[in-house]
């Protein structure tokens, strides 16, 4: 009989959810994947039309990991978690290769781009931002965080400053793949000062606002979460004193990674900035 797949996936981490039902699919192997209620529509019917069964669960960690240990009492599944894991860090890691891939063509093409380097990106459960860390771990990029501040989203950034890990998040922050907590393995990479040089925080109108830019000038689709590290690059001031202090008049070059384009097209009205903000060159 074939092994059973339950992914232990909030809203926020519907991207997984995703992509874990296709390969259950792929592989033909049943996939339980446990969502909070409140999930995004679009996230749910996506994961829906790979043939996984969707069971929802109260929105705080606590209560998706008890549906969770009810769905593999009953059907000795094994769990695939969403950012947690040594594996899943590991692959969501190798976005760094291609980023290096990326920058080293096109330098090669256009010499005189070339500055100093840093990454930034949301942290999403923080598997992406461990493992992107760990590649460039030693190596002359520097890696940053992104997070929103909205109810307390900024978990990441508020744990470094106290010293350890904040072991509950509860935020309804527009930015759903980053309302999770960070996860034990994640927090001893990004709370590692030599792997993560820093983590910054922006608000929901900031946010809007980078969403709206990456729309309306590239033309590109992707969901509020993945423009919380443009957001920050744009208009966190802490952020931007850090690069004028220590990059010079060169500057860095800063990769950004755009992951996640589930984007509810009757939703877009509301990713306006409900004042307006300015962009800083």
């Amino acid at each position: 009989m074939p092994r059973l797949e339950v992914n232990d996936a909030e809203n926020e981490i519907g991207n997984h959810a995703q992509a874990l039902a296709l390969a259950a699919s792929t592989l033909h192997v049943p996939a339980y994947i446990v969502m909070p209620s409140i999930s995004t529509p679009s996230k749910i019917a996506g994961t829906r039309s790979h043939g996984a069964e969707v069971i929802f669960s109260g929105s705080t960690s606590t209560e998706r990991e008890a549906v969770v240990a009810e769905i593999q009492a009953k059907t000795d599944a094994i769990l695939v978690p969403p950012y947690d894991h040594f594996d899943i860090i590991c692959g969501q890691g190798t976005t760094a290769l291609e980023m290096e891939e990326q920058y080293r063509a096109l330098v090669s093409d256009k010499p005189h781009l070339s500055t100093p380097r840093c990454g930034h990106h949301p942290p999403w459960g923080r598997g992406l931002n461990a493992g992107v860390a760990t590649f460039f771990s030693g190596k002359p990029t520097r890696v940053f965080g992104a997070e929103p501040s909205f109810e307390g989203a900024d978990d990441c950034r508020r744990g470094l400053e106290a010293g350890q890990r904040v072991e509950s998040v509860k935020t309804l922050t527009i930015a759903d793949g980053l309302r999770t907590p960070v996860g034990f393995l994640n927090w001893e990479v990004i709370s590692d000062g030599t792997k993560v040089a820093g983590v910054f925080a922006v608000t929901e109108d900031q946010i809007k606002a980078a969403m709206r830019l990456v729309l309306e000038r590239m033309k590109v689709v992707v969901e509020p979460s993945a423009v919380v590290g443009l957001a920050v690059c744009l208009f966190n001031e802490e952020f931007r004193r850090l690069v004028e202090k220590e990059a010079g008049p060169d500057g860095w070059d800063i990769g950004i990674v755009f992951t996640g384009a589930t984007l509810p097209l009757r939703q877009l009205g509301s990713y306006s900035p409900d004042a307006e903000t300015s962009i800083q060159g």
